[in-house]
């Protein structure tokens, strides 16, 4: 999996300081491959699909091609609904974060034009927003485009498909003989409206599509678990408790959530390091070696930290952020499945994500099986059968007497042998849930940081009533567990 660092796409130092404060260590394929030619100046149709990383890769040059000093209107995005619009007026903010003088106005409906209008008036040099209302500021007169230098098309596509083809005629209509505008579209698709666009209004365009070729890895179960995103992290945990994985690798997008992350799985009891862009040759070498030997059980990275992992005995891989690129889920997967075993992988999306995951299916060709999240009673469910079988072999392996004797002893006419033996599992094992809780929170019940004594309980749960799903891995359980090399 190649990468290309941000710092070799000429790009300013203050936004490659917003980029490096917002985690991200390597460009995206589209992002590498359309900065340069957008910010040399030349129109640029893009075919790319959300979650892909195109927002930044029109943002960045717009943000290096307008002149701050001037508090004109030099930039209009167009997005096909509000919801867009304020994504893109926030990345375009986050990436704006060190440049001073630079303000962006978002325009859509649902919100007080009175606003939008004073917003403009007070000097703005970019306008995010949907065609309808960009018109009707056009139409009222408060929204001059004489000094307009770029238009980008966001989601063309779906712009079209929602009626907006004259209102994006007329605005890419406006021009100015003393600054031709640059025109930029991106478009999951190349329609036939859509070329016939780029034929009218565009000049010699650069045309940009970028697709993973990479074929999805084989011998690995894949699965996408429905969560909200607060729900993350509990799910991971729920997972690794329910099928007893003794190595996991967690995916990120950046730097700052695997650091963010590690403190979350550390505080729920689990050995944990990060790996990412950030830390020394010397550190990431000491953290693998953690890793390789089972000193820590969960691993936490970003893609291009993990480019040279190597692990044989991954058993899990997890995707806490949908990847930016088929080929990155690819990569991901891969790490687990190795040498002949057994591997599965879980991509947490919901919402919009669902649309990044859908194009990631498509172009890998592959279909991936929707699972719920577990809840509370099927990790509870699952170690108390794993702590049945574990009884069960210490019986058929024989060599009791010696306790017999032990529980018999303490036995009386007040406790029958049954109740001692049941003292002595309540000594050495806690509930999950706490039995006399009216509202069914977990319990608190300690677990060490060891990555040896797996299936034991968490720290409390939060409350999530969660559709039945233990069933599933109850049957993936005895298949993972036999073929799984043993520590």
């Amino acid at each position: 999996m190649n990468t290309t660092p941000f710092t070799d796409l000429g790009i300013s130092a203050p936004i490659l300081n917003a980029i490096s404060g917002m985690g991200f260590e390597a460009a995206t394929k589209i992002q590498a491959a359309a900065i340069p030619i957008i910010m040399s100046g030349r129109d640029v149709a893009g075919q790319a699909q959300t979650g892909t990383g195109k927002t930044a890769a029109f943002a960045i040059p717009v943000l290096e091609r307008i002149d701050p000093q001037s508090k004109t209107v030099q930039a209009i995005v167009m997005c096909p609904t509000r919801e867009l619009a304020v994504q893109v007026t926030g990345e375009f903010i986050k990436l704006a974060e060190h440049m001073n003088g630079v303000k962006i106005t978002p325009v859509y409906g649902g919100q007080p034009i009175s606003r939008q209008i004073k917003q403009i008036k007070s000097g703005t040099q970019i306008v995010v927003g949907t065609p309808g209302r960009v018109i009707d500021h056009l139409k009222r007169g408060t929204l001059q485009l004489k000094h307009l230098k770029m238009v980008i098309l966001d989601e063309a596509d779906e712009m079209l498909n929602m009626g907006f083809r004259d209102d994006i005629e007329t605005i890419l209509g406006f021009s100015s003989e003393d600054a031709p505008k640059q025109t930029i579209m991106f478009s999951a698709t190349m329609s036939k409206d859509i070329k016939r666009i780029m034929n009218k209004f565009f000049t010699n365009p650069e045309m940009i599509k970028v697709e993973g070729k990479a074929p999805a890895a084989d011998g690995i179960e894949q699965f996408i678990v429905e969560a909200r995103d607060s729900m993350r992290t509990e799910g991971i945990c729920r997972l690794l408790d329910i099928n007893d994985y003794k190595l996991a690798l967690i995916f990120c997008n950046t730097k700052r959530k695997c650091d963010s992350l590690v403190g979350e799985m550390q505080s729920r009891g689990y050995s944990s390091d990060a790996l990412h862009g950030d830390m020394s040759q010397n550190v990431r070498d000491k953290v693998m070696d953690k890793f390789r030997t089972g000193k820590i059980e969960v691993l936490i990275a970003t893609d291009v930290a993990a480019r040279g992992l190597d692990v044989d005995d991954v058993d899990v891989v997890f995707n806490y952020d949908v990847p930016q690129d088929p080929e990155y889920y690819v990569h991901r997967i891969g790490r687990t499945g190795r040498a002949g075993r057994d591997g599965v992988a879980y991509t947490f999306s919901s919402g919009r994500k669902n649309k990044n995951l859908r194009y990631i299916e498509n172009n890998l060709k592959i279909k991936l099986k929707t699972i719920a999240l577990p809840s509370i009673k099927d990790v509870e469910d699952s170690l108390m059968d794993a702590f049945r079988d574990e009884v069960l072999q210490t019986l058929e392996a024989g060599g009791l007497r010696p306790y017999i004797e032990q529980v018999e002893s303490l036995a009386s006419d007040k406790f029958t042998p049954i109740e001692v033996a049941a003292a002595l599992l309540k000594m050495t094992k806690k509930p999950l849930v706490n039995s006399n809780s009216d509202n069914g929170q977990a319990a608190q019940p300690s677990r060490p940081v060891s990555g040896t004594d797996r299936g034991r309980p968490k720290k409390q749960r939060k409350n999530e009533e969660d559709q039945p799903f233990y069933s599933h891995f109850k049957q993936k359980k005895g298949k993972g567990k036999k073929n799984r090399k043993r520590r």
